[in-house]
């Protein structure tokens, strides 16, 4: 696919990148969240971490097509250089490597950050997302066994690392 392009995100990307994750909220075991989240949420989220942790998103067609984020991995102080990735891709864009290119720039953009480690919790079963991790360096670090439930069945979460 041509003309996609990576920026960072805007305030006025938040309702398309609201409209992505309800998607993934809706149809994936990508997030384990079940209800909605609403544009207050969303809005709240964004101020929060674009200030020291990076949004970026895939724009293309004058549409978001995709955006990854880094946020902070846990609260306590020593975990300040350890952020968890998160990528969502609109549904009329997977498969032409916008995960990939999204991912790839949120790594390059982490020394800016001062952040040295990328953890990515992936669903069990998300091959797709497991395949670019792998490409991308990530290393398999271990599964946690029935942690969240939903769709009416138990879900199992695989860690992933990335460090510099």
């Amino acid at each position: 696919m041509n003309n996609i392009s990576i920026r960072p995100a805007l305030f006025e990307d938040i309702q398309q990148i609201l409209d992505i994750y309800n998607h993934a909220v809706d149809n994936t075991t990508a997030t384990f969240d079940i209800n909605h989240q609403t544009l207050e949420q969303r809005i709240q989220w964004f101020e929060k971490l674009s200030p020291t942790h990076p949004i970026i998103v895939a724009t293309a067609n004058n549409q978001i097509a995709g955006y990854a984020s880094l946020s902070p991995f846990r609260e306590k102080e020593a975990y300040k250089q350890t952020a968890e990735l998160s990528v969502y891709v609109h549904e009329n864009y997977r498969g032409y490597g916008i995960a990939t290119s999204l991912i790839n720039n949120l790594l390059d953009a982490a020394n800016n950050f001062n952040i040295k480690t990328i953890i990515s919790v992936i669903t069990t079963g998300n091959e797709s997302s497991v395949h670019i991790h792998n490409k991308l360096g990530f290393k398999y670090m271990g599964t946690l066994t029935a942690v969240g439930y939903k769709f009416d069945k138990w879900l199992d979460v695989d860690f992933y690392q990335f460090w510099k």
